[in-house]
C-alpha cells in the first residue's frame, strides 16, 4: 500500500511538472470589427434606409450614365457602366451628403454589325430619360440632382439642356439640378495631356485611359482580356482639333490600312497604376465641382 501511494505521488508530481513546463497557450487576438462603409447606392438600399438617409441629410442624388459600347477586343462592352458604378459610388462616399442612383447602361450611340458590342439611344431619348429620372428623384425627396456621364457622344448637350430646364422649374422651391461635366470631359482631357507629357501615346477610345481604368477597377473581375493587351493597338488618334476634318475627302492612298478593331489609339502600355491615376482625377474633379454647386446656393437651400 505504501509503495502504491509512493507511485501515485510520483506520477502526480511528474504530471504537475509537465504542465508547469508546457508553454502557455497563446491568447487569440481579437480583431476590431471592420467599419462598414455607409450605404450610398440607391439600388442596394431598402426604402426605410433611403428615408433615413434623406432625413440624415443625404439629399443630393447623383444620376450617372454609363453605356453599352464595344471597347476594342480587350475590354468588355459594359465598361462605361461598370466604371460608372464605381465612380459614382466613390463620389457619393467622398461627398458624404449624396446617394448614387442606379447607373443608366445606355447612352447616345449606334449599333454596328462589324463591331457588335454597341446598343445606343438617341440624344432625344436620353434627354427624356434624364428628365424623368431627375423628377422622380425630386419626388422621392432629394433637394439636389447632379447629372453626370461616362460617355461623350451626344451627352453634354442633353445633360446641360435638361439640367437648365429643370433647375429653372424647381429653383423657386429650393431644389436644384446641375450638370457636372468635369467628371468626364475635363478629367479625360487633362489625363490625356499628362500621358503625352510623360511619353505615352494619346488615345481616344479603348486606349490607355479606358483600358487602364478597367484594369484598376476590374482587372480581377473579368473586365479586361489581359492576354490581348500586348496586341491592343488601334487606328491613330487625329491631332487635337482635326477630328472629322477628313470626312468627304479622298483617302490618302499611301496611308496604312485601317485596323478597325474598335481601338482609337494604343492601349498596349495600359496598367492598373495608370488606371488609378485616371480614376482619382475623375473623383477629385467631380467632388470639387459638386461642392462648388452646393456652396453657391442661397443659405436657405444650401446642403451641408
Amino acid at each position: 500500500m505504501h509503495r502504491l501511494f509512493t507511485a501515485l505521488s510520483i506520477v502526480l508530481l511528474s504530471t504537475g511538472v509537465a504542465f508547469a513546463q508546457a508553454p502557455a497557450a497563446k491568447a487569440t487576438a481579437v480583431k476590431p470589427a471592420a467599419k462598414k462603409a455607409p450605404l450610398v447606392e440607391f439600388e442596394m438600399m431598402t426604402w426605410p434606409e433611403v428615408k433615413a438617409a434623406l432625413a440624415a441629410g443625404k439629399t443630393t442624388a447623383l444620376v450617372y450614365t454609363g453605356g453599352t459600347e464595344q471597347r476594342g477586343p480587350q475590354n468588355v462592352n459594359g465598361g462605361h457602366t461598370l466604371m460608372g458604378r464605381e465612380i459614382v459610388k466613390t463620389i457619393a462616399l467622398r461627398l458624404g451628403n449624396a446617394i448614387a442612383m442606379p447607373v443608366l447602361p445606355y447612352t447616345p450611340n449606334n449599333a454596328s454589325a462589324d463591331l457588335p458590342g454597341t446598343i445606343g439611344l438617341t440624344p432625344e431619348l436620353l434627354s427624356a430619360i434624364l428628365e424623368r429620372v431627375s423628377e422622380q428623384a425630386v419626388a422621392t425627396g432629394f433637394k439636389n440632382v447632379i447629372l453626370m456621364g461616362d460617355h461623350g457622344g451626344g451627352q453634354p448637350d442633353a445633360y446641360a439642356t435638361t439640367a437648365k430646364k429643370l433647375d429653372e422649374k424647381y429653383a423657386p422651391k429650393g431644389i436644384h439640378v446641375y450638370f457636372c461635366d468635369e467628371v468626364y470631359k475635363k478629367a479625360q482631357d487633362d489625363f490625356d495631356e499628362w500621358l503625352v507629357k510623360n511619353g505615352y501615346p494619346r488615345s481616344s477610345h479603348a486606349g490607355i485611359p479606358d483600358t487602364s481604368t478597367m484594369l484598376y477597377l476590374g482587372g480581377d473581375k473579368g473586365w479586361v482580356r489581359k492576354d490581348l493587351i500586348p496586341a491592343a493597338e488601334g487606328d491613330p488618334v487625329p491631332p487635337p482639333g482635326a477630328r472629322g476634318q477628313g470626312r468627304g475627302q479622298v483617302a490618302d492612298p499611301n496611308a496604312p490600312p485601317r485596323k478597325n478593331n474598335g481601338i482609337t489609339g494604343d492601349a498596349r502600355r495600359s496598367t492598373a497604376a495608370l488606371g488609378k491615376r485616371a480614376f482619382d482625377i475623375k473623383i477629385d474633379y467631380a467632388v470639387k465641382q459638386i461642392q462648388g454647386f452646393l456652396a453657391a446656393q442661397p443659405k436657405t437651400t444650401a446642403q451641408q
